[in-house]
Parts: C-alpha cells; sequence; structure tokens
C-alpha cells in the first residue's frame, strides 16, 4: 500500500474492484443511501431540490460523518468533502467512479485525498485503503446475490479465553468452519444454530470469514433482529412473531428470548415475562439461565 503525493500537497489512495451489473445498478448501490447501507455503513443522502447535496454516513455511536456533495455525474461518478475527525486533521474528499466493462460487469474505483504538507496523516489513508477491500467483498456478493434488497447491520461479540489464535480454533472448531475453504459449502454441525451456506471469503491473517448464508429461520430470527435495530421493536416483533406462528423455532430458546426484550421494550410487560418463561423452560446453559432470571425479576418488581 502507497500514498501518491503530488507537489500541490494532494496525497491521495485509489481502490478498485469489478462488480457485475449495469452502470446504473450499480450506481444504485454505490450512490444511494439504501445501495450504500446495504453492503457499507448506515448512509443516508439529505437532497435540494432533487439533487444530493450531502451524504450522511454513521460509522458507529460517535463516528458520524457528514460529507458535502462537490460533483454529482449520475451514473458515472460523484465526489464529497468532509472534515478531519479531529480538528487537527485536514478535510478529505472522497470521489466515486463506475466504469462499463464488457462482459456485463462494472469497474467501481474510489479515491480518497486529503492535503497536507507533512507525512503525519499519511496512516490516516493507508488504514483507509486497507478497510476497502473488506467492503467490497461484501459488495461484490450484493450485486450478484442481493441486488436491490434492502439490509440492515447486526454485530455480535463475545469474549474468549486464550490466545487469538486459540479463540478462532475454538470458533471454527464448534460452527464446523475447521478448514473451510473458498467456494465450499457448509453446514454447521448439531448442536448450534441450524445455519448452511456458502464461504465467500477465508483468511489466516488476519482471522477471518465470509458466509452466505441459505435462507432458514434462524436467519430470518437474525433479519428480525437487525430489521428491530433499523426500524424499531415492533417492526422486529411482527417478524418474530411470524416465525413462531408457522411451528418454527418452536424449542429454540433465543427466539423466545428475542421475542421478550422486543415486548420489554415495547412496554408490554406481560408478553415479556411469558416469552421469558418459555425461554428459561428451554435452555440450561447457566450464564444464559442467569440473564434470564434476572429480566424476569426485573419485569416482575416493576410497578
Amino acid at each position: 500500500m502507497s500514498v501518491k503525493k503530488e507537489a500541490s500537497g494532494r496525497r491521495s489512495i485509489q481502490v478498485e474492484v469489478e462488480v457485475p451489473g449495469t452502470p446504473e445498478e450499480v450506481w444504485q448501490a454505490i450512490a444511494t443511501g439504501p445501495g450504500i447501507s446495504s453492503w457499507f455503513v448506515p448512509t443516508e443522502f439529505e437532497e435540494r431540490d432533487g439533487k444530493p447535496v450531502a451524504v450522511k454516513m454513521n460509522f458507529g455511536p460517535g463516528m458520524e460523518s457528514r460529507a458535502v456533495v462537490t460533483v454529482w455525474d449520475s451514473p458515472r461518478m460523484f465526489a464529497a468533502e468532509s472534515p478531519g475527525w479531529t480538528p487537527e486533521m485536514p478535510s478529505m474528499a472522497t470521489e466515486w467512479s463506475v466504469e462499463a466493462r464488457a462482459g456485463g460487469v462494472c469497474l467501481v474505483r474510489v479515491v480518497n485525498s486529503l492535503f497536507a504538507s507533512t507525512d503525519d496523516w499519511d496512516n490516516q489513508l493507508e488504514g483507509t485503503e486497507s478497510g476497502w477491500p473488506g467492503f467490497f467483498r461484501t459488495l461484490r456478493i450484493y450485486l450478484t446475490h442481493f441486488r436491490g434488497q434492502r439490509s440492515a447491520i447486526m454485530q455480535k461479540m463475545a469474549p474468549a479465553a486464550g490466545t487469538e489464535a486459540e479463540a478462532w480454533e475454538t470458533l471454527t472448531a464448534a460452527l464446523g468452519l475447521k478448514g473451510v475453504s473458498v467456494g465450499q459449502r457448509w453446514t454447521a454441525p448439531a448442536g448450534v444454530p441450524a445455519l448452511s451456506g456458502v464461504a465467500e471469503y477465508v483468511s489466516q491473517k488476519p482471522y477471518d470469514v465470509l458466509l452466505r448464508l441459505d435462507p432458514s429461520p434462524v436467519v430470518e430470527l437474525n433479519r428480525a433482529a437487525a430489521i428491530a435495530m433499523r426500524d424499531g421493536p415492533a417492526a422486529g416483533l411482527a417478524l418474530i412473531d411470524a416465525i413462531l406462528a408457522r411451528g418454527d423455532l418452536a424449542d429454540y430458546h433465543h427466539a423466545f428470548s428475542a421475542k421478550a426484550d422486543l415486548c420489554r421494550r415495547l412496554g408490554r410487560t406481560a408478553d415479556a415475562i411469558a416469552a421469558y418463561d418459555r425461554a428459561l423452560a428451554l435452555t440450561t446453559q447457566a450464564p444464559e439461565r442467569r440473564f434470564i432470571e434476572r429480566r424476569l425479576a426485573e419485569l416482575r418488581a416493576a410497578p
């Protein structure tokens, strides 16, 4: 990775990816709020008189970015400029372009640039450059398999004892992913959520695997949780109730825990208690039982 340096003080990095689709289809994915939100981060465009004037991206709590659109040439290129993350950091410009190629594919090019008289901010550009390939892999999957669909982001984390290598060994062994290769179909073993799909990307440095999951009730449940985060608890609860009404996941305690949490957030205390009771009856894992019992005690003690 290298930063291109010009006599004017402009410093930039450039990354590219080839994706399936027409320029118009790719433009929808890289130059609209719902499109960018489906593979990158939650994004909205501000418009004035029907023309985009700013783009807002949410990289996480306290990491919202607003960039002013400086060029708009649909469906070929747009550019925007945003202030630095700190008062000392120079503003950064980002240019997105789409170039049609033969065979029904397009080249997406992203150029990040800033102006500085020293090398102090080169690591910022290099860090940005190193992050793009992971997002581009998701963009390619989105345009190949899920083009035009909306999505929501949900992150799950858990602590693990030992080294990073030991944690990765534990995770991949438990999910049946140990030794999986790109393009290989995979099915989770008994004792873990019923998931299956195709490995789209596998790496050991850093430890990473990207899976395209098959439709299943468990995937639907995770989608419902993500929808609840994006559109509110009522929207997510309606999806979970539909899953349970079909008889799917009737013995899956995570489904009832998720329902209980959404009912709790909606103020439906009696329904939350009933769902937590069902979840408690279905799980034998001590940490989860303690969490559910704590929630039940809180709800029953509430006025």
